[in-house]
């Protein structure tokens, strides 16, 4: 994607860091609401989408709780909760209200290119396992939300619905599944492709590859000042912007503590690194069509959850298990191994430390995960195709993840694994920090910081809002009827209603 002339950019209304899928989610929502605005993007890399919101560095589950465990923990007394799994799969339908706006109004003309339906399974073993699995269902299916959520202990259903998983394991084995035909599989890197591509032919926003924002200071006169870096000609220039969001991934943290506003101070982050094995055999590819999710390891943070992950990725199908957690000091995966020193401050400095100290389980399992070899690996994938053979499989590296650290008044810091939107107190200034369930719940977090920096806009665009999103204002957890109504009306316009359109 070419980039911007930087004469074009001295001035704007809206700044926006970072080419992934939130900024691009923000943008589109501001030229649909207030088309006067002048808009900017910011990306340091040669194009948008390259880092975590590309297909091969997210996990693209359309993460919706349907089979994602981590979202609905165990209570002491045996009980499973699920309002996480509520509020995650509610978020996920905003989302699909968003993209299904775009879609009927022409703005993506393919929802194909970036949406698949694809099944989503829980998978477990052993007594414990299955008992807690068997909770789960009973809680979620009689929910709206999940409704047409499914349950077997038979081994005869769980080979028709994932032959591969279930071939060749040994007889006898407690196993459990629950099935959902209601999941998806996202590429967001398609989808903040054809959201950009919305933007720049809107004209009413510019996109700028190959731009580094080095900082970002208060304007005098009000607003910001941004000094950016054109990489391509090697020049530096500023930009002033009346509002910044900092929507950049790892590399938000940085830039946020640069602001030096008062929200930013006791703020860190912490990194962790993915791997999967990708398989290169396509007769196994073909043999399973489904997102199969077990449960993590002890000590694992919730990115770690292994699954065996059927892809849509370009229109080809694409088969990965994973991930294994790793450990980089970078924030970015095309950052700088100084990310985390420099990141250190005095305000943040004893969270930090904090946290290092009350995440010894956290510690322990990344330098196993960092120290565990290939065969370790593949006896890991042994539990979901029990016959699976090395040769058939090969390493890649995903995206980098930055988990928040806070302030704590018990504990001193706190490790947090979801995303938090921070603003300054006048508004004029957001940044979106954390990981999970992220691209997933782009839209929902973008009306947030709409929310938290645009309330006085709010009554002027509520009408708007409420065409782009038809449940603006409501819970479709309270509203049945609603929710069937929507999610009916969406899976027709996103053409998820067959599910065999994954089938290669």
């Amino acid at each position: 994607m070419s980039s911007t002339p930087t004469s074009n950019v001295s001035s704007v209304d809206v700044a926006l860091i970072g080419g992934g899928v939130m900024s691009a989610t923000l943008g589109t929502l501001l030229t649909q609401l207030q088309p006067d605005w002048k808009i900017s993007i910011f990306e340091r890399l040669e194009d948008v989408a390259q880092e975590s919101s590309d297909a091969w560095n997210n996990a693209g589950t359309g993460h919706s709780a349907l089979c994602e465990l981590n979202y609905t923990p165990q209570k002491p007394d045996g009980s499973v909760d699920i309002s996480k799994a509520v509020g995650v799969n509610e978020a996920f339908q905003v989302s699909r209200q968003f993209w299904s706006f775009l879609v009927e109004n022409g703005f993506i003309k393919n929802p194909e290119d970036f949406i698949t339906p694809i099944p989503h399974m829980s998978f477990v073993w052993g007594e414990k396992n299955t008992e807690f699995l068997r909770k789960r269902y009973e809680a979620l299916s009689q929910h709206p939300l999940f409704e047409g959520m499914e349950y077997s202990e038979d081994p005869a259903q769980m080979a028709e619905w994932m032959p591969l998983v279930m071939q060749n394991r040994k007889p006898g084995e407690k196993l459990a599944v629950t099935r959902s035909l209601n999941g998806t599989d996202v590429n967001f890197g398609a989808l903040t492709h054809l959201l950009t591509k919305y933007l720049k032919e809107s004209g009413h926003c510019t996109i700028n590859t190959g731009h580094d924002v080095l900082d970002i200071t208060r304007d005098p006169a009000g607003g910001w000042q941004l000094r950016v870096h054109n990489l391509t000609v090697n020049t530096q220039f500023t930009v002033k912007a009346k509002f910044v969001f900092i929507g950049c991934g790892g590399g938000a943290l940085p830039l946020l503590q640069k602001t030096g506003i008062p929200e930013s101070r006791g703020v860190g982050g912490f990194p962790v690194s993915g791997q999967f094995l990708r398989c290169k055999n396509p007769d196994i590819i073909a043999r399973h069509g489904a997102k199969v999710y077990g449960k993590a390891s002890v000590g694992a943070p919730p990115m770690s959850v292994p699954h065996l992950d059927t892809r849509m990725i370009d229109g080809k199908r694409a088969l990965l298990f994973g991930p294994y957690a790793g450990f980089s000091t970078r924030f970015l995966k095309k950052g700088s191994l100084l990310d985390l020193p420099k990141s250190v401050k005095t305000g943040n400095i004893l969270p930090m430390l904090a946290v290092a100290r009350d995440n010894w389980d956290l510690t322990r399992y990344l330098i196993q995960q960092v120290m565990e070899s290939n065969k370790e690996r593949i006896n890991a994938l042994r539990d979901f195709i029990p016959d699976a053979q090395a040769e058939d499989w090969e390493l890649v590296t995903a995206g980098q993840r930055v988990q928040i650290i806070k302030k704590d008044a018990a504990k001193g810091g706190v490790l947090q694994f979801g995303t938090e939107v921070i603003s300054s107190q006048d508004g004029s200034v957001a940044a979106l920090l954390g990981a999970s369930p992220g691209a997933s719940t782009a839209a929902p977090i973008m009306l947030s910081v709409l929310k938290k920096c645009f309330a006085d806009k709010l009554p002027e665009w509520d009408a708007k809002l409420k065409e782009i999103v038809p449940s603006y204002g409501q819970k479709l957890a309270d509203n049945p009827e609603l929710c069937r109504k929507l999610r009916e009306k969406t899976s027709e316009i996103l053409k998820l209603n067959n599910p065999g359109r994954a089938e290669v």
